[in-house]
């Protein structure tokens, strides 16, 4: 089998480049491991040593009410050396994790799942990155490098989703269920991807010509897997903390209940810490409401491109988590380019990268404003998250539009290129309808650019759509329609 030279140097580099950065940076690591963009609390490396501690000498991990994490990352953990004393070693084992990671992503990107589902073919197919160039992208994305050398253990859940995603696509079912519950048991979040997880199963089922079961039945016992996997780890954890079932409310419900409102690059943090007591858990059930509610309308609209409803998904929850970080924002920009086809459809990219660079640059200097100058309150810090959250929800929305404008066309291919004109151009008619004026130098504007049979179509859309609106209304477009066949002649 020839060697692919292109992947080693990418390999070989990303690993040189860690491994560089801890050995002559000693003091990044924890530096990086005590920022609030990288670690939270459910998955700061420094309460998984606390909690290390507790459980070495023999002492409920979770007794402190510092630990919130996985019990079955303490006897993993507890193999290594002290991290202090033998800090390469710890940072090896989350540089093997990226490496690892980096390969699924390449055969998830060679398998051409994200051009060519089973009941879709994008009409730009031919626009793609192959499999090096996506685990480069991943291996040198800044927010992947600072989350490895952060060593947030949301590093696992994001290297069992990636498993699970890969052999789904691989036709392994039973192993990606396997995978996706282990990774809801450490996170409980990904639990909400089974339902595009099991369309993206079957696909691969019924191309693989083994269909002999409906997708209703083949989906419950792909449950029935998942939910016996996370059985099985929830009664090792029982095991490992003595015999005590008390790490479900320190872990799962600190996630659900979110009492620790330490400051994070989420939502959620700041709004519960000024609402009243009273309406917490109304807000609580809102929010989790907020962000389970995408799943099932993403999966049934786009249900003929599963694996981009995961990239999707990826995208909300770095969003609307209650302790959302940096590497959840870096596993949805590594299978955004999965989807490179839809880029030329996106709009706002330009907007949406620099609010992005904007809130990157800018948060860390305002959270030290705020917690170390001394010259800056909350309202510094939580602003410039809601810059970040702004710029995702852009991404999130403009690929979501891109993907659809993609069906569309492939539907339609005689009207590639002429929907956004379209659609463009009728807002820009329905605001000077409803406004009831007509500025025209903005008409002779509009003509020159969108040309006059196309406005005289959009217009013509317009009445047959509105005409049952009211007296004002029609007497407003008329009073247009007489403006702009007036100025037409």
């Amino acid at each position: 089998m020839p060697v692919d030279r292109r992947k080693v140097w990418v390999f070989g580099s990303a690993f040189l480049l860690r491994l560089l950065l801890i050995v002559f940076f000693p003091g990044l690591p924890d530096l990086l491991t005590g920022r609030v963009e990288v670690s939270t609390p459910v998955s700061s490396f420094k309460r998984l040593q606390e909690g290390l501690f507790l459980y070495k000498r023999n002492v409920s991990p979770y007794d402190g009410g510092v630990f919130h994490q996985a019990p079955i990352l303490l006897p993993i953990f507890s193999l290594l050396p002290e991290p202090r004393d033998y800090q390469l070693v710890t940072g090896l084992v989350y540089i093997v994790l990226d490496l690892l990671n980096a390969n699924a992503l390449g055969r998830i990107a060679n398998s051409d799942e994200a051009v060519a589902p089973r009941l879709y073919t994008s009409p730009r197919k031919h626009i793609r990155w192959d499999g090096t160039a996506i685990a480069a992208g991943y291996l040198f994305n800044p927010f992947t490098i600072a989350s490895c050398l952060g060593r947030s253990t949301n590093a696992f859940t994001n290297s069992a989703i990636i498993s699970s995603i890969s052999n789904a696509i691989a036709g392994n079912s039973f192993n990606s269920m396997l995978a996706l519950g282990l990774a809801s048991y450490m996170s409980l979040y990904p639990a909400l991807l089974f339902p595009p997880m099991a369309l993206l199963c079957y696909d691969r089922y019924v191309r693989n010509g083994k269909a002999t079961k409906g997708a209703i039945s083949y989906s419950l016992e792909r449950l029935s897997i998942l939910g016996g996997s996370i059985g099985v780890l929830l009664y090792i954890s029982y095991l490992i903390v003595g015999q005590s079932w008390e790490f479900i409310s320190a872990t799962y419900g600190v996630q659900l209940l979110v009492p620790d409102l330490t400051p994070n690059a989420g939502l959620w943090w700041y709004f519960l810490i000024e609402i009243f007591d009273p309406f917490r858990e109304f807000f609580l059930g809102v929010f989790w409401l907020h962000l389970s509610a995408y799943v099932g309308g993403l999966t049934v609209r786009i249900r003929r491109q599963p694996l981009f409803v995961i990239t999707t998904l990826f995208g909300i929850f770095a969003i609307f988590k209650p302790y959302p970080s940096i590497s959840d924002v870096s596993i949805y920009f590594a299978f955004l380019p999965l989807y490179r086809h839809i880029f030329p459809l996106m709009r706002y990219t330009f907007f949406a990268v620099s609010a992005l660079l904007y809130a990157s640059l800018l948060g860390p200097i305002f959270h030290h404003l705020w917690i170390y100058a001394g010259s800056g309150n909350a309202n510094f810090f939580y602003a410039i998250t809601l810059v970040w959250s702004l710029g995702l929800s852009i991404v999130v929305a403009d690929s979501l539009f891109a993907v659809l404008r993609d069906e569309w066309e492939q539907e339609r291919p005689e009207m590639r290129g002429k929907d956004a004109r379209r659609f463009r151009c009728l807002a820009v008619w329905l605001n000077i309808v409803f406004l009831g004026r007509l500025s025209d130098r903005f008409f002779l504007v509009s003509l020159e650019r969108f040309g006059k049979h196309h406005i005289i179509e959009v217009f013509h859309m317009a009445i047959s759509q509105f005409h049952r609106s009211g007296r004002e209304l029609v007497l407003s477009i008329s009073q247009s329609l007489i403006k702009f066949y007036s100025g037409l002649v």
